[in-house]
């Protein structure tokens, strides 16, 4: 199973945002594409930060209450991401994110350059498909 890697079950296209992006367009942007959050990028491509639907929902709740105007995805973003590279294990990533918070991770080349991204769900698919597999094969050995 440590054959399995991030590279071959990530999103090569996902959901990202600009820094000056308002709240409100990243917030359209995550309803429409059902996803959990997305990497922040900056102009060449970068892994600047991370938004989710939690940091997102945290601000419109304050929001709606003080009836304010939303702001900025880089007043809002993480930039204390956790990353992962494509030739991570999947193996490894599972173990992580039993012990990490992040339901995705942006998944960067050795320069930063953002390559995709990576979720629980994902995993799940990446170990499911690999077990079936070798129940498959096992089965007509046997």
């Amino acid at each position: 199973m440590q054959s399995l890697q991030v590279k071959d079950y990530l999103n090569h296209h996902p959901v990202t945002f600009k820094p000056n992006m308002a709240i409100e367009e990243a917030s359209e942007l995550l309803t429409k594409t059902h996803e959990l959050g997305g990497p922040v990028v900056d102009e060449s491509g970068n892994l600047v930060g991370f938004l989710s639907e939690s940091d997102i929902l945290a601000k419109m709740l304050e929001t709606g209450y003080y009836s304010e105007h939303v702001s900025s995805v880089d007043q809002l973003m993480r930039t204390d991401v956790l990353t992962m590279k494509p030739y991570t294990s999947i193996v490894e990533l599972a173990q992580t994110m039993l012990q990490a918070k992040p339901k995705v991770y942006p998944v960067t080349d050795d320069d930063g350059n953002l390559q995709g991204t990576i979720c629980r769900n994902d995993v799940l698919a990446a170990l499911d498909q690999h077990i079936r597999a070798s129940f498959h094969v096992s089965k007509q050995v046997g």
